[in-house]
């Protein structure tokens, strides 16, 4: 079977029915279960102390009306293990919207330390009164971890992007990191958890595409630049991103964001070949995009049709990061837990 035949069936096992099992046999399973144990216990029992609150507004003295962003997720969207709002991804984040789109910015997180794809739907439950313009997902992690059949972890994602797009918001998916990386989970349960994690970024892509939004491939942003300094990008625990990581993964993620809400730099309106970017068929994109971190992808049309003879057109990018811009904690006077108006600034 060629590459992409795999990768084709890989993807579409994970999204319309693939299981946990399958992926590494019933006889491994007892083994797996015990070192994933081994490797929470490595890890240690999360923190009581809360995760700083990012929740609030961002660039002051820009224009209005302000673009409302909401954050949904695990501990990777929280920012669980950082000492300060600023150092939290929902910081990184407005204040880039703030600065590099220049525009007023409310951000409110719901997202959840130790939540798994199951638990999107309370969070949705909770955003949708706000009427967010954009919602940034990144959850995963957890599934893998608890060894969680890919496809349930798809299929709740699915549902969960279907309702946030038949509400009017742009959704942009960061999809399941590879987790092989992690340096407390041993041999071979690395291999399973890269093999896990991989088919189920795959399966997340095919589903969110279908659903209307867009991804961005997170890959192995834990991978070579998080191996070469660990001791600089993981934080104690070696399972949760320090500070610097949580800046290394927004900075994978803005650029997607912006372009999302319409915000993209004019130099990047249309696709540019020397740099790998175009339209490929989902199937074949999933693939690529599972092993190039950065790659987003986002549904689009071929002579005015969705659909080619190898399913599903999507456009291919891969964003230039910017510069890191200045976070900021959002402002004391009108930081608030209650939705702003809709045309407030």
């Amino acid at each position: 079977m060629s590459r992409v035949g795999a990768a084709r069936k890989l993807a579409a096992a994970a999204a319309y029915g693939g299981g946990g099992l399958s992926v590494v046999g019933a006889t491994l399973f007892t083994v797996l279960k015990a070192e994933a144990r081994l490797a929470r216990k490595t890890i240690g029992e999360t923190s009581p102390d809360p995760v700083p609150d990012p929740t609030g507004w961002y660039g002051r003295g820009r224009p209005g009306p302000a673009l409302k962003i909401a954050l949904f997720g695990d501990s990777s969207a929280a920012g669980y293990g950082v000492e300060r709002v600023e150092e939290t991804p929902g910081a990184l984040l407005a204040s880039g919207v703030a600065e590099q789109g220049d525009r007023r910015v409310y951000l409110r997180t719901f997202c959840v330390v130790g939540a798994v794809t199951a638990e999107l739907k309370a969070q949705i439950d909770t955003a949708l009164p706000i009427e967010p313009d954009v919602a940034l997902i990144l959850i995963g992690a957890n599934d893998v971890k608890e060894l969680i059949r890919p496809s349930q972890s798809v299929a709740q994602l699915s549902e969960g992007v279907r309702r946030l797009r038949d509400a009017g918001v742009t959704v942009v998916v960061g999809t399941c990191p590879d987790l092989g990386t992690i340096k407390p989970i041993a041999p071979p349960l690395k291999q399973i958890a890269r093999a896990w994690s991989r088919r189920l970024a795959a399966g997340q892509t095919i589903a969110v595409i279908d659903e209307g939004g867009r991804t961005v491939s997170l890959g192995s942003i834990l991978g070579p630049e998080f191996e070469a300094a660990p001791a600089l990008l993981f934080g104690p625990d070696q399972f949760h991103p320090s500070a610097a990581g949580y800046a290394a993964l927004v900075r994978l993620l803005l650029p997607s964001v912006l372009a999302a809400l319409g915000l993209a730099p004019d130099d990047e309106a249309l696709p540019e070949i020397y740099r790998g970017e175009g339209v490929l068929p989902l199937s074949r994109a999933a693939i690529r995009a599972v092993n190039e971190e950065g790659t987003e992808l986002d549904g689009t049309e071929v002579g005015g049709r969705r659909l080619g003879v190898r399913g599903r057109w999507v456009e291919v990018r891969q964003r230039r990061r910017r510069p890191q811009s200045e976070a900021e904690a959002p402002e004391s006077s009108e930081h608030a837990t209650t939705a702003p108006d809709p045309g407030d600034a």
